[in-house]
């Protein structure tokens, strides 16, 4: 049984919803009629799920909820291609082997937001039907496209005034993600507002193959009103297999303008309770509340309380954390670089480098709210001699202690 409740269906339509195609009005129509539909999203593994998926799968779960069929497709075989999306220059290639590595915890994180017990979601790859596509048969799929509609792609056009290369590997991207709705045979498409160019093509495969309408619906995407957005480069992301801590920590920093679009795209905080956030007069409790919401939607409420707590020892208080990582060492002689990266607190030393000079790195010896204890580095190729109980911090959430063995 399909649930047609008029409310549940013009949030569905409405809520953190860029755009629909062909229209909300004929989507409204049909989800209004009864009608069963397939709705599909597809992910490519080319990294973690983070909060910004949330967006689309928060609008699966609803679909989910009236009675739909979806499917979360993992796109193990595009992935190896790379979505050409906002990008400037061409992806990097990634093995079949690092993809299904990425997408290893997949399941288990959409789980936190889709019903799995229920009968209507399913898991599929497009590994399966895309690696069997014969030449004869990709050609005949890419017959219905044509260059000058691939080229209209704005970084496509961006890069050919920068002089920069377009593959041809990227042209039959959208082709092949196209293919994906003709096989699975959809009624619909959800992604991000970013992906509608992809989701388009193949509303126009299915129309051209099986003269059937695919609707396509389009999500907003977290950015504040400057167009920032939280992402891998701003040092913000919030994966959703990260501790609640970490996850609490980084909303916190971000911008104050991403808090009310966040509460709209990737939490289930009823609109009428959005609008009385929206009137607090303090930003940072507004933050507060974004931040709770987020680590409860993922490790439940009684982990979402712990962090706050232990967010107001670091930073209100100037405490140290209750529990923080060990790293044991041999010998008491470090270069700065070497100790940052050998004690996982940065990835690289290029990492390492560019926290030094900006500042974002303290020893601290004895107790934090004493400013005699603490010692800013600012040169990264400064030696360290280390003494059993030093603290090393990285920016304003990460930290180690030293163990002397």
């Amino acid at each position: 049984m399909i649930d047609t409740n008029p409310q549940k269906i013009e949030e569905i339509l409405t809520r953190g919803v860029e755009n629909v195609y062909p229209s909300k009005e004929e989507l409204g129509k049909v989800l209004l009629s009864g009608k069963k539909l397939r709705i599909y999203n597809g992910i490519d593994p080319t990294g973690k799920l983070h909060v910004g998926h949330a967006a689309v799968l928060l609008k699966l779960r609803q679909l989910q909820d009236l009675g739909h069929e979806v499917i979360v497709l993992i796109g193990d075989f595009t992935a190896t291609i790379g979505d050409p999306t906002g990008k400037s220059k061409t992806r990097k290639s990634l093995t079949r082997k690092e993809v299904l590595k990425n997408a290893k915890d997949y399941k288990k994180l959409v789980g936190k937001i889709l019903d799995l017990k229920k009968s209507n979601v399913r898991f599929l790859y497009n590994e399966k039907w895309t690696n069997k596509l014969k030449p004869s048969d990709l050609l005949s799929v890419a017959s219905n496209f044509t260059v000058a509609r691939l080229l209209e792609r704005d970084m496509f056009q961006e890069r050919m005034k920068a002089g920069e290369d377009i593959s041809a590997q990227e042209f039959f991207y959208p082709i092949l993600q196209a293919y994906d709705s003709v096989v699975m045979d959809v009624d619909m498409e959800i992604g991000g507002n970013d992906q509608t160019f992809n989701m388009l093509a193949g509303r126009t495969l299915m129309r051209k193959m099986k003269n059937k309408e695919k609707f396509v619906l389009a999500t907003k995407l977290l950015v504040d009103a400057t167009g920032k957005k939280m992402g891998k480069t701003e040092g913000n992301m919030v994966n959703l297999d990260e501790n609640p801590n970490d996850m609490y920590g980084k909303v916190m920093s971000w911008p104050d303008g991403l808090v009310v679009p966040a509460l709209e795209i990737c939490t289930r905080v009823p609109m009428d309770k959005i609008e009385e956030v929206k009137k607090m007069p303090n930003p940072r409790d507004q933050k507060v509340f974004l931040a709770k919401e987020i680590v409860k939607m993922y490790h439940g409420e009684k982990e979402a309380q712990k962090a706050e707590e232990e967010f107001n020892k670091i930073f209100r208080n100037k405490e140290l954390p209750s529990d923080m990582p060990v790293f044991e060492v041999t010998k008491n002689n470090y270069f700065i670089s070497d100790l940052l990266v050998e004690s996982k607190l940065v990835s690289s030393k290029n990492e390492a480098k560019r926290l030094v000079e900006g500042g974002g790195v303290e020893i601290i010896n004895g107790d934090p709210t004493n400013g005699d204890n603490k010692e800013r580095i600012s040169d990264w190729r400064k030696e360290v001699i280390l003494e059993d109980g030093m603290i090393i911090k990285v920016g304003s959430r990460k930290f180690v202690k030293i163990s002397l063995r």
